[in-house]
């Protein structure tokens, strides 16, 4: 039995490097939203629940703006939108869902 594969030419695949950037900082940036919503959501349980003075709620608030105002910018410096970060889970929906 021969390997067919020790005989063919090589295929070589055409990547575009900005693609790839693009494609990357859109993965880690997807990521980073994932976890930016659920930190958000768990503060917000923390709250209602009472656990945290004033001042913890409104450094903590301050803090997620922060967050997502860097969040935008770096969707604006890498030329993303809030759409391209949220994959389709096909039956089981996006994966970030919005409020």
């Amino acid at each position: 039995m021969t390997d067919d594969r020790a005989h063919r030419p090589g295929r070589r695949i055409e990547v575009d490097e900005e693609s790839v950037r693009k494609s990357l900082a859109g993965l880690v940036l997807t990521i980073v939203e994932l976890l930016r919503q659920l930190m958000e959501r768990q503060a917000l349980r923390r709250v209602e629940q009472g656990g945290i003075s004033d001042e913890q709620i409104e450094k903590l608030g301050l803090t997620l703006m922060a967050l997502e105002q860097n969040m935008a910018e770096l969707r604006e410096h890498f030329g993303l939108t809030e759409d391209d970060l949220n994959l389709d889970l096909g039956p089981l929906g996006p994966l970030l869902p919005r409020d």
